[in-house]
């Protein structure tokens, strides 16, 4: 009888076990994050919250299939607009959390900080880079200022992160306070900088972004994902203002 008591026992304890080690559902909050105060920035199932950069609300590129934000630029015959695709609403202080994939051989990124003015052409004219890239892409062995994970054509992963295969989720993080900004890919601290010091100033002299009098002037703004030649799908974004 005892043998019988603890053979369900010990099954009822796996089941649970089983049970309560489920994946997290794909674009929902858990209770605990709700508490926290993390914020969704995608539904899932709609682009709301989101418009094109310096163009407002159109139909464009970027849509939403199967649970995914995904941005499919070279569709044959297609007319609609291009477009990097920025939030409505502007974060200064923030935690950044998102799951991404990417075509083979793609490249695209997400900015911050962006500030929408006619004179900014393009998101990156305006706000810093997270990169994302694919490692069969030709910028991967050229120059790691470019490699996944790394502020954008300024400094190479601070530790080596790699990203997942084609077709599999990575996960990146991004934190900002007071212009103090850290990168994360796939758990590693890949990028660290601080946006308010001379440093960071001398850095931007000393690259192609100098041509671009309001790059990086701001702490404050939208957050921006690239459209680009390649294929990019988005999921589970979501934001903690600190």
């Amino acid at each position: 009888m005892n043998k019988r008591i603890l053979a369900l026992t010990t099954c009822l304890s796996l089941s649970f076990f089983s049970f309560s080690t489920d994946p997290q559902p794909v674009n929902q909050l858990s209770t605990q994050e709700k508490k926290e105060g993390w914020k969704l920035l995608f539904d899932g199932k709609t682009t709301k919250g989101w418009h094109l950069y310096n163009q407002g609300q159109k139909a464009s590129v970027w849509k939403v299939q199967s649970g995914e934000l995904q941005c499919q630029p070279n569709t044959p015959g297609s007319t609609l607009e291009h477009g990097d695709l920025v939030t409505d609403q502007e974060f200064k202080n923030f935690d950044l959390k998102f799951d991404w994939k990417i075509s083979k051989e793609g490249n695209s990124g997400v900015f911050i900080n962006v500030v929408e003015k006619k004179e900014n052409p393009t998101a990156w004219t305006s706000g810093p880079e997270y990169q994302l890239l694919e490692p069969s892409h030709y910028d991967y062995k050229a120059d790691p200022k470019k490699r996944a994970g790394c502020l954008y054509g300024f400094a190479a992963q601070k530790n080596e992160a790699v990203t997942k295969p084609v077709g599999q989720w990575n996960h990146s993080e991004i934190k900002q306070v007071n212009g103090k900004i850290e990168f994360y890919l796939n758990g590693v601290l890949t990028a660290q900088q601080n946006l308010n010091s001379s440093e960071w100033k001398q850095m931007i002299q000393q690259s192609n972004f100098r041509n671009y009098p309001n790059f990086s002037k701001a702490t404050k703004g939208r957050i921006g994902l690239q459209d680009w030649m390649k294929g990019i799908a988005f999921r589970n974004i979501k934001v903690k203002e600190l």
